[in-house]
């Protein structure tokens, strides 16, 4: 996502950021990465530090995929959330006793976290637990996966301590009942459920509700937002729908939503539908998931604006680009010989870059 939409990230802006995972069965590279883009271009990317991982982790799983970059406009600082997930290595994956039915009923409920106040030096990871309660008890989640955000510079009331801004996050979980501590029923779907926070601190989170509920699986939500010519916002909301429960089996795939709500997470929002299947062209008979969007941070509104969609064909092949002129209008392929990004780029997240981030970044190629 585009972070400079409230105007707060000083500078020239030049430059983009990717974050992501790689997934390679033969080893472990469920860690942190970066890409450049190369100059102001955001369809050609270079690896950071040669291609090697710039993050690990060695809390929970000891693996971190869909890693997600935002920037706190009001302290300046930057943070990258990702899920405490191991797949591939150490005895996981296919041919062993863990599988995605494990992952997604019994798995770890703590996003992964790193800050930074200059996008180079990073703290150790900690963790953050979403299905903390506020009364200090647990809701039953059966994982949590992938997790965004959207920074809300008003979220809370004039008289809030702290401030009134705050990062609405979103993320995918499967929610069972207080009375099924074992995760046993089989009633139970991918949700994407929402909650709050100023910093990803246990101190300031809030579990919210449930944000996204199809009535079958649905996974991988990201967002954006466009300011429109009377000032306010439109919000596209892009999710996959797996259609797994569904009675013919289909599903609609990556599809996007809008909404003009002010308060876009709260129950009851009317959202209208804008695409479905997005991206499939790239699928070959596989499957996308895991998008990623943002913006050219050129745009001025008019007709030449460029957005972009990165969409995970799995199983490991990796980001295919997508693009848009008009979000209402949806996404078509990327049509240009001369994109590039590195093979197994997988689920994450870009930012736009001051020239000043930008520069401190190339020092790491």
């Amino acid at each position: 996502m585009n972070d400079s939409i409230d105007g707060k990230n000083p500078g020239e802006q030049y430059g983009y950021l990717l974050v992501h995972f790689i997934e390679n069965a033969l080893g472990h590279t469920e860690r942190v990465y970066m890409d450049l883009s190369d100059g102001d271009d955001p369809r050609r990317w270079i690896p950071l530090k040669g291609g090697e991982p710039i993050l690990s982790s060695e809390l929970g799983t000891k693996g971190v995929r869909d890693p997600h970059i935002v920037r706190n406009p009001d302290t300046g600082m930057w943070y990258i959330v990702a899920t405490d997930l191991r797949v591939m290595g150490d005895g996981n994956g296919s041919g062993s006793d863990t599988d995605w039915h494990y992952w997604s009923h019994h798995g770890s409920t703590d996003l992964i976290v790193w800050q930074s106040p200059d996008l180079v030096h990073w703290s150790e990871a900690r963790t953050l637990d979403v299905s903390r309660k506020p009364d200090g008890g647990h809701l039953e989640l059966g994982m949590a996966w992938a997790c965004e955000c959207l920074w809300v510079p008003d979220y809370y009331p004039e008289d809030h301590d702290g401030g009134r801004g705050a990062f609405v996050m979103y993320w995918s979980s499967k929610l069972f009942a207080d009375d099924d501590p074992g995760h046993e029923s089989d009633d139970v779907h991918d949700r994407v459920l929402w909650g709050v926070t100023r910093d990803f601190t246990q101190d300031t989170y809030e579990y919210g509700g449930v944000f996204v509920d199809t009535g079958t699986n649905s996974i991988d939500t990201t967002m954006i937002q466009r300011k429109l010519p009377n000032g306010t916002k439109r919000t596209y909301r892009i999710t996959k729908d797996n259609g797994t429960g569904k009675a013919d089996g289909s599903g609609e795939g990556i599809g996007m939503e809008s909404t003009d709500a002010e308060r876009w997470w709260e129950p009851g929002t009317v959202w209208t539908r804008v695409q479905t299947h997005i991206g499939e062209c790239y699928s070959d008979g596989h499957g996308v998931e895991g998008p990623a969007v943002f913006a050219n941070h050129h745009n001025d509104g008019g007709a030449n604006d460029e957005w972009y969609l990165f969409v995970d064909v799995i199983p490991s092949i990796g980001y295919r680009p997508m693009i848009s002129n008009d979000l209402d209008a949806g996404w078509r392929p990327l049509d240009d010989p001369e994109f590039s990004l590195a093979p197994h780029t997988k689920h994450g997240g870009v930012v736009s870059l001051t020239r000043a981030e930008y520069e401190r970044l190339s020092a790491l190629r």
